[in-house]
């Protein structure tokens, strides 16, 4: 059964809102799936925003969510991290550089143009050696530095829209992008794709 992790910021949104939909989509197709969620500036307890339980709700998905903060002991549990936004994925591979293969933004981890995939390969490889060795107190090359301008200006954003303080109506459009990722990575994992 593969075990997949979802962070976002605070746990009150969109990961959990992620969280939720997984799970109830998983079940509907018959995949065998563990979920869960976490924040990088998560607070251990807090309730979903009222919003996000609304669109949860609607969707009859009922699931207690409270939020939890990223750790290692969820890093280690997971087979697939699967961060909201780059900066999410950014902050967890500067903290647990040991499992950044297992690390993607949900977008990207169901993309399927071979080009945009090299360029985010070869990203996230520069990005570990560069945190690397900024750790060991050595210097970055200006060559590398260059490089991962480049890619970064290349690559599309993959980042979901944070509806944190936003209108139920933002919720659910958030919600919506989510759902449509998540059956493109149900998709994926019905077809045997890597976790």
């Amino acid at each position: 059964m593969k075990k997949i992790l979802f962070v976002c910021t605070g746990n009150t949104c969109r990961s959990p809102m992620a969280e939720g939909m997984l799970r109830k989509l998983a079940k509907q197709r018959g995949i065998p799936l563990e979920v869960r969620s976490a924040g990088v500036s998560a607070i251990d307890g807090m309730p979903v925003s009222h919003h996000a339980e609304s669109v949860l709700r609607d969707q009859d998905i009922r699931d207690e969510l409270v939020s939890k903060p990223l750790t290692s002991e969820l890093v280690e549990w997971a087979d697939l991290v699967l961060t909201l936004t780059q900066s999410h994925k950014q902050y967890a591979i500067r903290q647990f550089p040991h499992a950044a293969d297992k690390m993607h933004t949900l977008k990207e981890y169901v993309e399927n143009d071979s080009k945009v995939l090299a360029d985010l390969q070869e990203q996230d490889s520069l990005y570990a050696s560069i945190e690397l060795a900024r750790a060991l107190g050595q210097n970055v090359s200006d060559k590398d530095r260059e490089r991962l301008i480049e890619l970064r200006q290349r690559i599309p954003s993959f980042d979901i829209s944070d509806p944190f303080g936003g209108t139920k109506e933002e919720y659910e459009a958030t919600a919506a992008e989510i759902r449509t990722a998540l059956f493109r990575l149900l998709d994926k994992l019905n077809a045997g794709g890597p976790a």
